[in-house]
C-alpha cells in the first residue's frame, strides 16, 4: 500500500515514484481493455478460419465485409496469424527458351465471357511414398474448375480424362485450349482430338510457368486448402478428399479477383446474359 503524501510534501513525478517503487513507469498508467467491437471481430476472424484456414487479410475483408485496416489492426493487436501459409516459389527467368510447337495465343487475349479459354495443367500430391497426379481444366473467365482427373501416373490418359470431364460437365467447348509444353499436352493423339473439335491450341513457352499463371496460382492455394492426404488409407479416400477440396474451391472459397467464389460469379454472369 502506498504511503500517503502530506500537504507540505512536493508532488512526486511518475518517473520518481516508479523509481522509488522499483517498477516500470508504464505500469502506473491505465491500460484500457480491448474494445468489445475488436474482441467481436477477433472471434469472427477465428470463426472464419475454422472454415477457411488459408484466408489472409484480403479474403477476410470480403468474407466479413470489414475494412482492411480494421482487420490488419485487430490481427496485429491480438497476434493472429493465418493458420495455413506457404512460400510462393520464385519465377524462373524467361531467357532463351525454345519456341513452343504452338504459339501462346492467349498472351494478349482478355477473356470476355464464359467458355472462351480453357487452361489445362496437372500437379503431383505425395501419397505414402509415391504420388497421385491431379489434372484440372479451368475456365479462366470464371476461374471455375470444370473438369479434373486423378491417376497414379502422369500420362496422356491423365490430361485427357480431365478434358473429357470438363467437356461433359460444361456442355460447351472453348475457343482456346491453353497449356504448358509438357509431353502429355504435346502428344499427337491429344492434340488431334482437341483440334478436331474446332478448338485452337495455345501453349506457354518452355520454362515459363507464369504463362499458365491461372492454373499455377490455383494449385498453390488448392494444396493449402487440401492439406496432406497422407492420412488417407486408400487412393479412393484421397480422391474423395480431392473432390471435396475442388467443390469447396468452386462453391465457397472467395477468389480475390472475382470478390466471390467462381460458381457464384458464373451464376451472376449467366443472369446478366439472360436479363
Amino acid at each position: 500500500m502506498l504511503a500517503s503524501r502530506t500537504s507540505g510534501d512536493p508532488p512526486q513525478t511518475k518517473t520518481a515514484l516508479a523509481l522509488k517503487l522499483g517498477i516500470a513507469r508504464s505500469s502506473l498508467y491505465y491500460t484500457p481493455k480491448l474494445p468489445a467491437k475488436d474482441l467481436l471481430l477477433k472471434s469472427q476472424i477465428e470463426a472464419a478460419w475454422e472454415k477457411h484456414p488459408a484466408y489472409g487479410r484480403e479474403r477476410l475483408c470480403l468474407e466479413l465485409k470489414v475494412n482492411h485496416k480494421r482487420i490488419q489492426r485487430v490481427m496485429q493487436v491480438c497476434d493472429l496469424h493465418v493458420p495455413r501459409t506457404t512460400k510462393i516459389p520464385k519465377k524462373l527467368a524467361d531467357v532463351a527458351q525454345p519456341a513452343a510447337p504452338y504459339p501462346n495465343l492467349i498472351k494478349s487475349v482478355v477473356p470476355r465471357g464464359i467458355g472462351e479459354i480453357w487452361a489445362g495443367d496437372f500437379t503431383y500430391l505425395p501419397f505414402h511414398g509415391k504420388f497421385l497426379f491431379l489434372s484440372t481444366v479451368m475456365d479462366i473467365y470464371t476461374r471455375e474448375i470444370l473438369g479434373w482427373n486423378v491417376l497414379t501416373v502422369h500420362t496422356v490418359a491423365l490430361i485427357r480424362g480431365a478434358f473429357l470431364d470438363a467437356k461433359r460437365r460444361a456442355g460447351y467447348l472453348p475457343t482456346y485450349h491453353h497449356s504448358d509444353q509438357g509431353s502429355e499436352y504435346k502428344a499427337l493423339s491429344y492434340l488431334r482430338e482437341v483440334e478436331s473439335l474446332g478448338i485452337q491450341v495455345s501453349m506457354s513457352k518452355k520454362g515459363s510457368p507464369w504463362e499458365n499463371g491461372y492454373q499455377e496460382s490455383f494449385y498453390g492455394k488448392f494444396k493449402l486448402d487440401l492439406g496432406s492426404i497422407q492420412d488417407c488409407q486408400t487412393v479412393g479416400e484421397a480422391v474423395a478428399r480431392i473432390h471435396m477440396a475442388i467443390a469447396y474451391y468452386n462453391n465457397e472459397r472467395i477468389h480475390t479477383s472475382l470478390k466471390m467464389p467462381p460458381l457464384r460469379f458464373k451464376e451472376r454472369c449467366t443472369q446478366l446474359q439472360l436479363s
